[in-house]
């Protein structure tokens, strides 16, 4: 194989786009995928490539030192995407310390391993931390962020990635290690949790539940279609410059309750329903400690230097993921459930 190429996380949401486009893009590769297969972790992301000959799966976890030397001692590996983390912020108020642990210490485990693996004779080899902007915390009602924005996290999910960014780049700056990092902003697209806003509103529209909306939706994201991500994803991979940031993102800002007025619009026509019927379930509730009031991405630096820009207007992307989602109710419902779980024990148990 020309390459072997580590990415962590590859049974999430994001993770599992970047796996199928590098397995379907690069035959030369082996591409390895790790993941702890925890609730956000479902491998029914990926069945479309369980016979795929340059293509395998790790059940691990990244907090296991031990086992990540062993991954590094047993396949020949010259780059890793690191994507495993903790990602919702609800849960690191209520949780921090897993947090703690997943994206910070397992990030230095990865780093080590590394490290030890490619002993000091860094050709060829890359490190590549993909990172949120949430890092940077909170901006106004105008500016964007840009890579040398100086980090201000507000919440424990955005400072223990701001950790891992910041130990990634000492790596790089104490040891040699070659690096990249990427700061993306709100992903949204197919086979994402429903812990997030966008397939929570799909799915509690789609059974007439109410819409939970924080505050008076006033908060503003800047979203980014999955796909157009896990492009990005592989130009700075192959592209980008050793020791060097790229932000990414959708140049694309809306308030939450506008997306969600939207989403009410398309689901009432998907549907059949009366208009106003899906606006009906909208229900505010108390605002999330420390919720940050607007994020946005300045990515003109990943399309200068590396020619990369969005794919998809907004309101495409859009139809295409509510599309998706009434496409495949039972995938939402077995994740619901908790019975998508079952599919590794299907799969991989007996192996």
């Amino acid at each position: 194989m020309k390459q072997t190429i580590l990415i962590t996380g590859g049974a999430g949401f994001i993770g599992s786009h970047v796996v199928r486009l590098f397995v379907n893009k690069y035959s030369e590769y082996h591409i390895i995928n790790l993941d702890a297969l925890t609730y956000a972790g479902n491998l029914e992301n990926l069945t479309d490539l369980d016979q795929s000959p340059n293509y395998t799966f790790i059940k691990a976890d990244i907090r296991d030192a031990e086992t990540i030397d062993a991954i590094f001692e047993k396949y020949p590996i010259t780059g890793v995407c690191h994507l495993a983390a903790e990602s919702h912020v609800d849960r690191s108020i209520a949780e921090p310390m897993a947090f703690i642990t997943t994206n910070i210490i397992g990030t230095v485990n990865l780093l080590n391993a590394a490290r030890k693996a490619w002993t000091g004779n860094f050709e060829g080899k890359r490190f590549y931390h993909i990172s949120t902007d949430e890092v940077y915390g909170s901006l106004g009602s105008e500016g964007f962020f840009v890579e040398t924005t100086s980090y201000d996290p507000r919440s424990p999910y955005s400072a223990s990635k701001a950790s891992s960014d910041h130990l990634v780049r000492a790596y790089n700056h104490t040891y040699g290690l070659p690096v990249v990092i990427t700061n993306c902003s709100n992903n949204y697209g197919q086979n994402q949790f429903p812990e997030k806003l966008i397939p929570l509103a799909i799915n509690n529209i789609k059974h007439m539940k109410p819409i939970p909306v924080y505050g008076k939706g006033e908060n503003i994201r800047d979203w980014l279609y999955v796909i157009d991500h896990a492009r990005a994803i592989d130009l700075v991979f192959h592209e980008g410059k050793v020791g060097e940031t790229y932000n990414i993102g959708g140049f694309n800002e809306w308030t939450n309750i506008s997306l969600i007025h939207v989403l009410c619009e398309i689901m009432d026509r998907k549907m059949n329903r009366a208009p106003g019927t899906s606006a009906s379930l909208i229900t505010y509730v108390k605002d999330r400690a420390g919720h940050d009031l607007r994020y946005a991405i300045d990515a003109t630096k990943i399309q200068k230097e590396l020619g990369w820009e969005p794919s998809l207007q907004f309101a495409e992307g859009l139809e295409k993921t509510v599309d998706w989602y009434l496409a495949n109710e039972e995938w939402m419902d077995r994740i619901t459930t908790g019975k998508y779980q079952a599919y590794y024990d299907q799969q991989y148990h007996k192996r």
